[in-house]
């Protein structure tokens, strides 16, 4: 018997877009396939939440620009080759407002922020890691839920190099936001 060849057929921008809104299903774009991405736990949300409180408070006062967290789609590239992401939280400086839609971020964000699960780690260490240096995003903060680390990447000429792992007991200091100092155990509560 033969095996019955199968197309790989990608999804473009456009089929991402006519995807039907929903209260509880959360998609990306990422390399021409829909992922489906999975309900957070209420760790993670508490640690997004204690996270965007201490970084909107920051970039708030010092009007640094806007913070935003998901879902919110992120489009990175042009033409048929944009991928969609929605990244837990992100924040873009004023210099680069203009890439503020009303439906949607076109292009990198300054900083990204992803808290991994067992379900993204792999995602998010990887095809996301690379997708963001390759367009641009200058900071890149993989947060581990289960370890109580926040890894905090830069980008430089050849992706991105980690400027520093911090655990719960430390305070993350952010090369992109000058004067951030987070202490880590108001995070992980």
């Amino acid at each position: 018997m033969m095996a019955e060849a199968r197309t790989k057929i990608k999804f473009t921008y456009e089929d991402y877009k006519s995807l039907p809104e929903s209260e509880t299903k959360r998609y990306e774009l990422l390399g021409g396939e829909l992922v489906m991405v999975p309900s957070p736990t209420e760790y993670h949300q508490r640690i997004s939440g204690n996270l965007e409180f201490i970084l909107r408070q920051f970039i708030r006062e010092r009007a640094l620009g806007q913070l935003y967290y998901a879902p919110l789609d992120v489009v990175l590239g042009q033409g048929e080759e944009r991928e969609v992401t929605q990244p837990d939280i992100f924040f873009i400086s004023k210099e680069r407002s203009q890439i503020i839609a009303e439906k949607e971020i076109q292009g990198a964000p300054d900083l990204v922020v992803e808290i991994i699960s067992p379900g993204t780690e792999a995602r998010d260490r990887g095809y996301k890691k690379t997708l963001y240096a390759r367009h641009g995003v200058k900071e890149y903060w993989i947060v581990d839920p289960e370890a109580e680390t926040v890894e905090v990447l830069l980008l430089g000429e050849r992706g991105f190099a980690r400027a520093a792992l911090y655990g719960k007991a430390d305070s993350l200091r952010s090369p992109l936001l000058s004067g951030l100092e987070i202490k880590l155990e108001e995070v992980f509560q």
